[in-house]
């Protein structure tokens, strides 16, 4: 029976990929996981739940057609994808890797280029960033101006999808990552709080344009990862963070 589930999985896995588009939207909307494809019959075919699709599916149209649905915003995404029954007033405990993103020298372009020209390259950002999150199972909760506040479950997806996006920044600006890994309250309409999220956004903001910094939970959640290298430690402190917050460098090898 093993053996079966492992030939018939790895004939489907062969089919999905032989259309890269559309291999590409079933992992971005969560139909199947990226390590599935790569180990067909070793790894579940799936990770998120029917909710989770269709809100992925939901960001991706408004994506696609922001002039048609923009006005349903983020917020609104996450309440018609929510399971209410899931969801508590007082927030529920959970542990991920809170990711950080945003665009340095924005403003001096907004300043030199006018709000149309920023406004159109934010958006295209925004179209650049929702894929490569979405492909890596990860959740982007909310927008604060240029950057972003995201969550992965999972801290070697949440370096990976940060290496993406340092990679695929908006000419010509460059893009700050911030990682941070720890238990957090998941609020109603997914938001979430905590020290983890401050610490992971004081990581962003020390971090330079290009420049991917994790902290020392990240590393060592992580260990040793193919592709990717996490260079020699620097310790950092931080307003409002007691103790110095050791980071690396992240880069792609």
């Amino acid at each position: 029976m093993g053996r079966l589930r492992r030939s018939t999985a790895g004939l489907l896995a062969d089919l999905v990929q032989r259309d890269p588009d559309r291999m590409a939207k079933a992992v971005e909307l969560g139909l199947v996981r990226r390590e599935w494809l790569e180990h067909p019959g070793e790894e579940a075919l799936t990770a998120a739940r029917p909710a989770e699709v269709l809100e992925r599916w939901l960001e991706r149209a408004v994506e696609q057609r922001p002039s048609t649905l923009a006005a349903l915003g983020l917020s609104t995404i996450q309440i018609l994808s929510s399971d209410a029954e899931d969801e508590a007033p007082e927030g529920v405990p959970e542990t991920l890797t809170v990711t950080f993103i945003d665009l340095e020298g924005f403003t001096a372009f907004t300043a030199n280029e006018g709000d149309e020209s920023a406004s159109r390259l934010l958006a295209e950002h925004q179209r650049v960033v929702g894929p490569i999150v979405r492909s890596r199972g990860g959740r982007t909760v909310k927008h604060l101006g240029d950057g972003l506040l995201l969550t992965f479950s999972s801290p070697e997806a949440a370096v990976l999808a940060g290496l993406e996006l340092v990679e695929a920044r908006p000419e010509p600006l460059r893009l700050r990552v911030g990682l941070h890994l720890g238990e957090v309250l998941v609020m109603r309409q997914h938001d979430v709080v905590g020290h983890v999220v401050n610490v992971a956004a004081r990581v962003a903001e020390s971090a330079r344009g290009g420049e991917l910094l994790a902290t020392g939970a990240v590393r060592d959640a992580v260990g040793r990862l193919p592709g990717v290298s996490f260079a020699r430690v620097r310790h950092r402190a931080f307003k409002g963070v007691a103790e110095s917050v050791p980071v690396y460098p992240v880069r792609s090898q």
